[in-house]
């Protein structure tokens, strides 16, 4: 554990002991705008209208937080002027930022503090309101959407926020603390991925519409979590990189832990062990071969004759399994890390938002990629393929996703997937099945008219029947947002979606909706069933409402036809076929769907 100096802190407003800036608010007994109030230390760079404001007394507090009872605070809550305090430009490593924060107020969620960089803003620490009038603090980076922790903090209240940028990587993190944390935490309450490898030159606040009526005070700016919290002229060590209780990925055969010093009188050392295993006399960085699977604590110490300050970190390289197909992947485990060998074809790249999501798919199923931090940094299309994609298995509210862990590129290009036609009833039934896959659900009356509005849900019920679904509008840069809803049946394409138990379509532009509009000629098609499916007897039951004669063709996951029948008494007789996913092509009267069957 990392030794704590605590020394007599100095009632000014800005010094330094090896932090980049310290502040206070600590500029006399007059209030008013802050611009003024600081000499010119703070300036304005937008707005003007609704000034900072510097208040004088009281001061915000929080026991040991060296930054805490001195001077004033600033107080804003308005939509104009914005200020930023300038400090010299910080161009590796990572920046750490820290503030003593009360919040009065929650708006609807904006950022309303950050640092600003020779390219843009970095770093947007934010709030909004969860809902049930307490406070959801989030993080942003070069993006203004903010991905937002879950925790619920009160109205009122004094808060440490402490956030950082790693400027190779342009990660952001955020920690919301009640009280003073000598060493940085393994999970922050929120994360988020930018733009990397842009110098920090300044801090600000802004104000804007959505934003919190904020007080803030102790503002403090350095370049490890070590200098945030103490105001120390002892000689102290402390572990950059890599990131405690980090997970690297499979395949990574050495890692380097690189660390950073301060205040030293020039004649210490620095020791590293690793997993019991000590070298003396070591300069950052100190290389250590490593395996999948296995676990690394590290202690770095810094020698005077003896040991005068450590720090200590531990990481994990995960290990791998490989998969063939996505049917395979989605039987895995929530947080292993897997290979899908066999390639897999994009179907859908979502734009909007910065998760990087893209559903993919095989013969055997599809699976949505969620990439926030950009690891899949190869530019892709839809159709293109990639083979090898290595990621950890997650979930979220029922949907299963994987999540890249090293970036990878297109095994082909131009590939067309043709989707799975299915009834309301069977996305009911099965929905599981068809997750993230593409699919048209046939035979389908929307149940209000109108037009058609982002994050929204429209049941869909089948024309003259009882089973209704939903089509999820999700994707809102898209031409179907305000285009008409269908006011005849019609089939909906789209990507299988589950939320909390519910499945869904997700169509994607308006030819989703608007350009499958059914003829007559399909109309009885679309009332084929499938049951048992998946199946474990030999057999599957295929009704229709036509009663001409069904023929069905059916192929494996590789493309291969495997059967050729036509159904008697309406059973398939499937007895021959492997446990796995099969393709039918089932045909009646001059019509043709295909369904998927799974033989368990």
């Amino acid at each position: 554990m990392k030794k704590l100096y605590f020394l007599f802190i100095l009632l000014i407003s800005a010094v330094s002991y090896g932090q980049v800036l310290e502040e206070n608010f600590d500029y006399g007994m007059t209030g008013g705008d802050l611009t003024s109030a600081s000499g010119g230390l703070w300036v304005q760079h937008s707005g003007s209208a609704d000034p900072v404001a510097y208040v004088p007394t009281p001061s915000l507090t929080m026991t040991d937080y060296p930054s805490s009872g001195i001077g004033g605070h600033v107080s804003f809550s308005g939509t104009s002027q914005d200020v930023n305090r300038a400090f010299s430009g910080i161009s590796t490593g990572t920046v750490y930022g820290s503030a003593l924060v009360n919040l009065s107020a929650v708006g609807s969620g904006n950022y309303f503090m950050h640092f600003n960089a020779s390219g843009g803003f970095r770093t947007r620490v934010g709030a909004q309101d969860d809902g049930n009038g307490d406070i959801l603090f989030g993080i942003g980076t070069s993006s203004s959407t903010l991905t937002y922790g879950t925790t619920p903090y009160s109205l009122n209240t004094t808060y440490l926020l402490v956030f950082s940028y790693e400027i190779a990587t342009g990660v952001s993190n955020l920690y919301v603390l009640t009280a003073v944390t000598p060493t940085e935490p393994m999970t922050p309450e929120a994360t988020n991925t930018g733009t990397s490898g842009t110098a920090i030159t300044a801090i600000a606040f802004r104000q804007s519409s959505g934003i919190p009526a904020v007080l803030v005070d102790g503002v403090r700016v350095a370049e490890n979590w070590n200098e945030i919290m103490n105001n120390s002229t002892n000689p102290s060590i402390s572990i950059t990189s890599p990131a405690n209780g980090s997970t690297l990925a499979p395949g990574t055969t050495s890692v380097d832990v690189e660390w950073t010093t301060a205040n030293l009188s020039g004649g210490e050392t620095v020791s590293v062990t690793v997993n019991g295993n000590t070298s003396t006399n070591e300069t950052s960085p100190f290389n250590i071969v490593t395996m999948d699977g296995e676990s690394y604590d590290v202690t770095v110490e810094l020698i005077d004759g003896g040991p005068i300050d450590s720090d200590m970190i531990t990481f994990d390289v995960a290990s791998l399994t490989q998969v063939m197909t996505i049917a395979d992947l989605r039987a895995g485990t929530i947080g292993e890390i897997y290979e899908l060998t066999g390639e897999a074809v994009i179907s859908y790249i979502v734009t909007e938002g910065n998760r990087n999501q893209k559903y993919i798919q095989d013969a055997t199923g599809g699976i949505l990629i969620d990439d926030v931090p950009g690891t899949l940094s190869t530019a892709f299309n839809i159709g293109d393929g990639i083979t090898g994609l290595q990621g950890e298995l997650s979930s979220f509210s029922g949907l299963l996703q994987f999540n890249p862990v090293a970036n990878n590129t297109a095994s082909s290009t131009g590939n067309t997937i043709t989707p799975v036609e299915i009834t309301a009833g069977e996305l009911l039934t099965n929905g599981e099945n068809y997750e993230s896959e593409l699919i048209t659900v046939l035979n389908v009356d929307f149940a209000v008219t109108g037009t058609f509005t982002d994050n929204t849900n429209y049941d869909i019920t089948t024309a003259g029947g009882s089973d209704t679904t939903v089509c999820r509008v999700a994707f809102g840069d898209e031409n179907l947002i305000g285009a008409n809803i269908p006011t005849s049946t019609s089939a909906v394409t789209g990507l299988g979606g589950e939320f909390n138990g519910t499945y869904q379509v997700l169509p994607r532009y308006l030819t989703d909706v608007l350009g499958a509009t059914l003829s007559n000629d399909n109309f009885n098609v679309s009332e084929f069933s499938i049951y048992p499916n998946p199946t474990t007897n030999g057999k599957v039951t295929i009704s229709s409402t036509n009663s001409e004669a069904i023929s069905v063709v059916g192929f494996d996951i590789l493309g291969k036809e495997v059967l050729s029948s036509q159904v008697s008494n309406n059973t398939l007789d499937v007895s021959d076929l492997k446990t796995g996913v099969y393709i039918l092509k089932i045909s009646q009267d001059n019509a043709t769907v295909t369904r998927k069957l799974i033989i368990k």
